[in-house]
């Protein structure tokens, strides 16, 4: 039996005995293995499941509540999501609104859409968006009107939105399919491309509504039609009120289980290719570094667009590494060997070329990143080393490539594992302080000691309220950052956004430097001010710069702001989280007393009379209001 047939059958079995609530983390193996077929039939399978039975079984499981309304029927879309979600390790609560009353369900603050607090809202446009309002004999112009009345409404309904969801969360729009049945009841062909445009106008400005920061995300939904999916069947439209084939429900599922994972921060890292057969064709071993892109052959063109490709994400802050079975001169020799290639050796923060297990491979590289194994993406032609890795790795996403190189990049591109709600500068020049990283590395390898190395880096730290343009960065660390994350918040830009805006909040982006480059945004703090004093709410430091001492040079700074402002109290949060326990005493090291315990939460307290020294080898300068700045030695009372 094949692979996918003993998923199927696994599935079945769970459902039939009983078990599939106590067996969910085991679903997303399963659902690994499923073609679109078969996963529709486990997404009817597992939408029977109750959320809550899922949650007692396993209290673990992260959730994400989804409130679905739409112009028409939308309830074949539950199940669609419920597997798309399944398939990343999250579990669906729904709420699915009835036929027709979107307007209604958005533009009351106490409907069910509301009551059902949700992290996404998602307001399904079908194709007849627009043509439900238009009557014969229309022109074109007349189109366009319709469309801009409706794209007015669906601005006021975000806005609403945006008033009354809870914080964080997004309302989801969708590009509208444009329909041969209307268009070609327009015998003129000017008239037709003059239609054609106007739509084309309308779902860009749907496009344009686009924004993260304020809650709002529209699904392009043209890259599935123009995959050859079709939009709608007529004959549900008129007999059930469905507007929306399985297939485009389907595809609009898997975007927006992709969008819900961005949200969390769930994104993927690290991307490991294997070389034979997955960047270049050919075997190394046997070719040669000369000869591994059967040079002049169509199908050496198929590897290159799979090539241009992996260059496109490394250059939004994908990091790439290679994962080989080949000795690691015949590979550099490779790489080096045609300079006409997008990549290079340099394009690779880091190598592993040896005959052992690539799954020890995949945790090799993920050590030496810093990064979870679990945030990376594992490519490779061989179902063998695919296996190799899904058995031995648990959490990381791995690619069903074949011998067909034209289709690498679908493959790649099909699940969105690095998508992110923003791409910011810190992305860009990722894999850059990597290579600083190494370089520091290197130089801590060659001091008499660690302090000296430290002494060394010449680092400069800024603590300072986040910029407009720094809210993204921020977000991005709050979604992605586990290790020191004190209280595993996760906050979207829209609500930094609003901490931003009030008066008794700061939310302070810490920005540092050595003398190997500027890492940029690497952390924050976010604090409020009251009668008691000041009160760290959460404080979030990158992975890549611990170590440094910069947490503890911005925690000892703080606290000798808060005594030079005469403040009576430090007052902080650390709350158990996925993987912030050794973080757990960070604040007792630095002379907070516990105040009290609750759960999995210890509040501290600082009474200001011992203080901590800002560690020597790290220059901090503080400023705590836009308008002011001040270096270590001149923070005044009034800073605070």
């Amino acid at each position: 039996m094949s692979a996918r047939g003993e998923a199927q059958q696994e599935l079945r079995a769970l459902h039939e005995e009983g078990r599939l609530a106590h067996a969910y983390p085991q679903v997303p193996a399963l659902l690994a293995r499923l073609d679109d077929d078969a996963l529709d039939h486990a997404g009817r399978l597992l939408a029977r499941l109750s959320p809550a039975d899922v949650l007692t079984a396993h209290p673990e499981t992260p959730a994400v509540r989804i409130a679905v309304t739409g112009r028409s029927t939308t309830a074949g879309l539950v199940p669609a999501l419920t597997a798309q979600l399944a398939r990343h390790g999250l579990l669906l609560i729904p709420y699915a609104a009835g036929s027709g009353g979107y307007v209604q369900d958005l533009a009351d603050p106490a409907s069910a859409v509301y009551a059902h607090r949700p992290d996404l809202t998602l307001c399904v446009l079908d194709p007849l968006t627009v043509w439900d309002r238009v009557r014969p004999p229309w022109q074109p112009y007349g189109v366009a009107l319709e469309a801009e009345r409706q794209r007015l409404l669906l601005a006021e309904l975000a806005a609403t939105h945006a008033a009354h969801a809870p914080q964080g969360a997004t309302f989801v729009l969708n590009t509208v399919p444009l329909l041969r049945r209307f268009t070609h009841q327009l015998t003129g062909l000017a008239q037709r491309a003059e239609l054609g445009a106007i739509w084309r106008e309308f779902n860009a400005d749907l496009l344009r509504m686009s924004d993260p920061a304020a809650g709002v995300a529209v699904l392009d939904l043209e890259p599935l039609t123009a995959s050859g999916v079709r939009a709608d069947d007529p004959r549900l439209g008129a007999y059930a009120d469905a507007h929306c084939t399985a297939g485009l429900l389907a595809g609009y599922a898997r975007e927006a289980a992709h969008l819900a994972r961005a949200q969390r921060g769930d994104t993927k890292k690290c991307l490991v290719l294997d070389l034979d057969g997955t960047l270049w064709d050919g075997v190394l071993a046997e070719d040669g570094p000369e000869q591994v892109r059967a040079a002049d052959s169509l199908r050496a063109g198929a590897f290159a667009g799979f090539r241009r490709t992996v260059e496109q994400l490394a250059s939004q802050g994908v990091l790439l590494a290679v994962c080989s079975k080949n000795d690691p001169e015949p590979v550099a020799r490779a790489l080096a060997a045609h300079p006409d290639w997008p990549l290079s050796t340099d394009d690779f923060v880091t190598i592993v070329a040896d005959w052992g297990s690539k799954a020890e491979g995949v945790h090799k590289i993920a050590a030496g990143l810093g990064i979870s194994p679990s945030a990376v993406v594992f490519a490779d032609d061989s179902a063998f080393e695919r296996e190799v890795v899904r058995a031995g790795v648990q959490g990381a996403a791995v690619l069903p490539l074949d011998a067909e190189p034209a289709l690498h990049s679908e493959h790649l591109l099909a699940d969105g594992w690095f998508d992110v709600p923003f791409v910011t500068d810190e992305d860009r020049g990722r894999a850059a302080r990597y290579r600083e990283r190494e370089q520091r590395d290197r130089r801590r390898a060659g001091a008499k000691d660690y302090e000296s190395f430290l002494r060394s880096l010449g680092i400069e730290v800024d603590v300072g309220p986040a910029g407009s343009h720094e809210t993204a960065r921020i977000a991005q660390l709050s979604l992605r950052t586990n290790r020191f994350n004190l209280t595993g918040e996760r906050l979207t830009a829209a609500q930094i956004k609003r901490l931003g805006q009030d008066p008794d909040a700061l939310v302070l982006a810490v920005r540092a430097a050595d003398r190997f480059g500027d890492d940029g945004v690497v952390g924050a703090v976010f604090a409020r001010r009251d009668g008691a004093g000041l009160h760290l709410e959460n404080m979030i430091v990158s992975c890549r710069v611990l170590g440094r001492g910069i947490e503890d040079a911005v925690l000892a700074r703080l606290l000798h702001a808060a005594r030079e402002a005469a403040l009576p109290a430090v007052h902080a949060l650390w709350r158990q989280a996925a993987a912030n326990e050794a973080q757990r005493a960070f604040y007792a090291a630095h002379g907070f007393e516990t105040a009290s315990r609750t759960g999995g939460a210890i509040r501290y307290r600082h009474a200001l009379e011992q203080l901590p020294p800002v560690p020597s080898h790290v220059r901090l300068r503080l400023r705590l209001a836009h308008d002011r700045a001040q270096e270590v030695e001149s923070c005044t009372p009034s800073s605070i």
